[in-house]
């Protein structure tokens, strides 16, 4: 066993993901990042993935190839479907299906590996976009899970799954990122971004992403069309 204090995160290359890696890194984790390339049109976060996983001096960064497009059903995997660019109701377009759900598991996989305890994933359930995977109460389902399924969770020390952003508004998420020296000009959220990684300051994302950092009286550095 090793005495190292590792974790697993997921980093997107989003605003939210790397304010988690640099909360890991704080509280003294030997992190490693994963990524996943599963189809999105947003391709272009995966580059920011690698940038921030290196600029907040993650100790290794994966990226998992998926099909997720393969089954399609949501705006982020389906070109045929457009980006809402007004708010909805109800559980937008742009929920990819099973998404959080296949990235923990694959995460719980690598910690398992790796023997890290601890799963950092940047879920929020107060300003964002109503998905059902961004619920405290999956988190919980899942962290049970995980701990029922794998050999570490049933002989070892078991699994925590940390969603630390949960219950934090954008803009305390802004706040708290800059004191922990997160450079958010390097991070990708929009979910039609270009592949210079310019944002469309229309979609959900963009519309969260922005009002975070107006209510968090900072400047905003994202680059848009």
């Amino acid at each position: 066993m090793t005495t190292e204090k590792r974790a697993v995160i997921l980093l997107s290359g989003g605003l939210d993901s790397a304010t988690i890696l640099a909360m890991a890194k704080a509280e003294g984790f030997a992190c490693y990042t994963m990524a996943f390339d599963y189809g999105q049109r947003h391709r272009v976060e995966l580059q920011a993935s690698a940038q921030v996983s290196t600029a907040l001096g993650a100790r290794e960064h994966k990226v998992v190839g998926l099909n997720l497009n393969g089954i399609g059903g949501s705006a982020l995997t389906d070109n045929t479907i457009a980006v809402p660019e007004s708010p909805t109701e109800g559980i937008p377009v742009t929920y990819v299906p099973a998404r959080n759900t296949t990235f923990l598991a694959l995460a719980l996989g690598w910690a398992e590996v790796l023997q890290a305890t601890d799963i950092f994933i940047g879920v929020n359930a107060v300003d964002y976009s109503g998905y059902p995977d961004c619920r405290p109460e999956f988190i919980e389902a899942f962290e049970r899970t995980a701990n029922l399924a794998t050999r570490a969770g049933v002989e070892g020390p078991g699994f925590k799954i940390r969603a630390p952003l949960q219950d934090m508004s954008k803009a305390q998420i802004v706040e708290l990122g800059t004191q922990l020296g997160v450079d958010y000009a390097l991070t990708v959220s929009c979910y039609q971004a270009d592949e210079q990684g310019r944002a469309c300051r229309k979609c959900d994302s963009c519309r969260l992403r922005a009002a975070g950092f107006a209510a968090a009286g900072m400047p905003d550095p994202t680059r848009y069309v």
